[in-house]
Parts: structure tokens; sequence; C-alpha cells
């Protein structure tokens, strides 16, 4: 239920503990000035002291490594960061297909994420097949990430090219390639759908699965999918995905596919990563568009960004892209913090940070901070059976994963999931705070042993 400012301030102030229904929560724009809306709440409820700030990068926010350089630099900056990044080889997974069901090993997916929850963090995974001069599948330059079994099927034939590196290119004329990867994810969710260890999911198809490939010549079904089955893998994955997922900014590109054309894939809840971002020309001019930019927009990401997540990674198109992005005065006339916002950024990889002077850890919890949700406690009252806790949004991007604030065991029934920069919720917990700390964030990642924060200033001068 959504209310205006007035409409809010009217039924707080009516609000009694029998007239306040949990499974409606009210929501309204955050007023500007001096008046808040803790104000408004019933005056003789007595205020509970609340402070609280943000010590760390939040889980599911802020700039990622590799995996491998999340290992080597996590003395420092295990609190810097909360996300890590790593590929999914089908191949690694699968081990064959008996009686019409395919046989999965998952070890090497568990390792992955336990290893990277170790350091209480959670994953970006990215499924792929194809990547230039990889030797990631069996230590040969560019072999699919194909699963064996279907490379041994009669007819199944790869084709070449090493222009750009050696890459061997699935072949989508083989339909059972084509039924495996729609199955793979519907087995991938039904595996990982609710586990925690994972935050995101980028998918796609091309080099590195972003939508592209270059130094051979697209031929569509087979070295790229064609676009009747891009269209019909985007409706399955919107069917069968409960993981947030996101396709590559280059799927604007009405060449390689039908994305942008069609309202019914663009009406589809994906997000969006960008892998050049914040390059020199990533941005248009008055004089001239840049690709990015109206890739970006051709995509509807002014409006994506309510529903699933932005991301990508900072630009190497030079070598000091990455070292740089972090300088507090801007690179090629744009701050980390302004580019964030524009785009509604919450998560970059950023593996290279660390070797310039500007990403320390600080410089890197800072970037965090500025990037996806931010949560903010304007207010909590109470007595013996109830709480209430009237809390908003100061980030650039909404949580899109279920998070519930909780007392004890007694959690608030209304999630903070799409809670909109700016907007406000007043959420009814039945129990009692009695100590400011016993309010926390329950939320899909509780296992990985980092705690979603808040910031607070109720009861203090």
């Amino acid at each position: 239920m959504t209310h205006s400012f007035l409409a809010l301030c009217l039924a707080v102030t009516a609000l009694s503990w029998s007239a306040c229904d949990p499974n409606e929560p009210t929501h309204s724009k955050q007023p500007t000035g001096n008046t808040y809306f803790g104000d408004t709440i019933k005056a003789n409820l007595p205020r509970i002291p609340l402070q609280s700030s943000l010590t760390y990068a939040q889980p599911m926010t802020g700039l990622v490594f590799f995996s491998s350089r999340a290992k080597d630099l996590d003395s420092d900056y295990r609190n810097a960061i909360s996300l890590e990044f790593a590929y999914c080889l089908p191949c690694k997974v699968v081990k064959g297909k008996k009686d019409g069901q395919i046989q999965y090993d998952w070890t090497e997916m568990e390792n992955i994420l336990n290893d990277i929850a170790s350091r209480h963090h959670q994953a970006v995974i990215r499924v792929r097949y194809e990547c230039p001069g990889s030797k990631e599948v069996d230590g040969k330059a560019g072999t699919t990430a194909v699963p064996d079994y279907i490379k041994e099927m009669s007819g199944y034939s790869e084709t070449y090219a090493s222009k750009e590196g050696a890459t061997y290119y699935a072949d989508w004329s083989s339909k059972e390639l084509q039924w495996f990867t729609k199955q793979f994810y519907v087995d991938f969710a039904n595996k990982y759908g609710n586990d925690g260890r994972i935050a995101f999911l980028e998918v796609g198809f091309g080099h590195w699965s972003e939508y592209h490939i270059y130094g051979t010549t697209l031929k569509f079904g087979k070295n790229f999918p064609t676009k009747e089955y891009q269209t019909e893998f985007l409706k399955h994955m919107a069917q069968v995905m409960p993981i947030p997922w996101m396709i590559s900014i280059d799927a604007a590109d009405e060449y390689y596919t039908p994305i942008a054309d069609s309202p019914e894939l663009m009406a589809l809840k994906f997000g969006l990563f960008d892998d050049s971002f914040m390059h020199r020309e990533h941005e248009s001019t008055d004089d001239e568009e840049a690709y990015n930019e109206e890739c970006w927009k051709m995509l509807n990401y002014t409006q994506r960004w309510l529903t699933a997540p932005n991301g990508g990674e900072i630009s190497y198109y030079t070598s000091s892209d990455q070292k740089n992005f972090l300088n507090p005065k801007g690179m090629y006339g744009h701050t980390w913090e302004e580019q964030a916002a524009k785009y509604h950024i919450t998560f970059m990889l950023a593996n290279s940070a660390p070797d310039g002077s500007f990403g320390k850890p600080e410089r890197f919890t800072e970037a965090a901070h500025a990037s996806g949700y931010r949560f903010k406690v304007l207010d909590v009252k109470g007595d013996k059976d109830s709480t209430l806790v009237l809390v908003t949004n100061t980030g650039v991007a909404p949580i899109y994963r279920n998070a519930y604030f909780q007392i004890g065991t007694a959690i608030a029934p209304t999630s903070l999931e799409n809670l909109a920069p700016g907007d406000t919720t007043l959420l009814r917990i039945s129990a009692q705070l009695k100590n400011g700390k016993d309010l926390k964030i329950k939320y899909t990642g509780d296992n990985v042993g980092r705690a979603i924060q808040y910031e607070a200033k109720v009861g203090y001068n």
C-alpha cells in the first residue's frame, strides 16, 4: 500500500496496536527539510534509543574481486568487499546424461562457493561456454565449457577462430545443446535458488557470455544462438530463476539479439552488467553518442534498476582505468560516486584497483557505501508487546533479495526488498526492543556470516 506524505502522517498519527495490520506496510517518500516521520509516530509511545553505523561493505553491494584475488588480499580487504566473482563452467559440473537425466557432480561449484563464504562474502556467478585463449577447461587454449557428453554426440561440430585468441565456439545447431542450456538453469535453480552463498547470476552467449563475438564471422544457429532461441531462453530464465540474474548491456545490439526491439523481452525482470564501465568514451557528449551509455538507455536502465540489479566491471580499455577510477577527483571527468548514482550500480568488478594508489581498503569501503542500498532507521517506538521501526533507503539502488528486520525470533512481515532510494517504510515487529543491539536484519545470505547493518541516531542529540 502506497501513501502520500500527508496520508502517511494521518495514518501513523492514528495508529494503535490493534489497528496496525502487519500485512499492510506503509510506504512513502521521505520528507525533506527538518520534518521527520518520527515526529508523526503516536506521541504517547516511548521512543527507544538506537545508535548504529556502517562499518564495512554491506552484503551484496560494492566492489568485487575474482575469488583468487580476494583470497590473496583477504587480510586487508575482507571487510572492504562483500562479493567475489567466479565463473561456472557447465563441463565442470556435468558428468553425462543417463535415461534422459543430466548427471551432475556439483563438487567444483561447492568448492568455489564454500571458499568465498569462508571470507564472509557472497558470489557473483557467471555461466559461460566461450572464453578466448582460456585454458580453464582442459589446459588447452580456447576449449569450450560445453559438457563432454554433448561434444561426443554424432553431428556436433564446433568452429574455431584465433584472431582474438584461440577460441572454439559451441555448435548451436545442436538440439541437445539447446535443450541442455535451458535444462541446466532449471537444475541450477533447484540446487542454488535459495542458497545465500550466491548473490547474483550473470548469463548470456558469446565471448565471456557478453553477447558478442569478435575475430570470426557471426553465424546464427552455428557459432551463436538464433534470435528465436535467444527469445525462448530469456523467457525460460524469467520463469525458472529465483536468483537475481543479469545480461550484458551489449545485448542492446540488434545485430546480435532481438531484445531491444521486443516489448515482451524488455518487460522481463533481468538486470544489466557493463564490462567496460567508466572508460574514457563511456558517456555521451553534446557532439557524440557513446556506445555504452546508449546501450544502457536502449535496455531501459532508468527503470530496470527498480526491480533488478545493475553491475559489471570497471574498464580495462587502458591499463590505468581500474587503478584510477577511485580517484576522489574523478577519472575522465566523472567520479565513482557520480556514475554509481547515475546507473544505480549495486556492484562492480574492480580486480586491479588495489594496484593503483587510490584502491586502498578504506576507499573500497567508501565506494561500497556509495553503491547499492543503504538503510537508515529514522525512528523507533514501542511498548512491551510491539516495536515500530521507521526505515528509509538512502542508497542508490534497492536490495534485490528478501531482507527483514527482526528482534530475536520475531520478524517483521514486510521485506525491505525493492525499497527504492528515498522511500520509507513503517514496520511493526511483534516483540519488545529492550536493547538497540537486538534490532537486526535477517536476509538471504545470513549463512555466510556477514550482517546487514543500518544507520541510526534515534534518541541522541
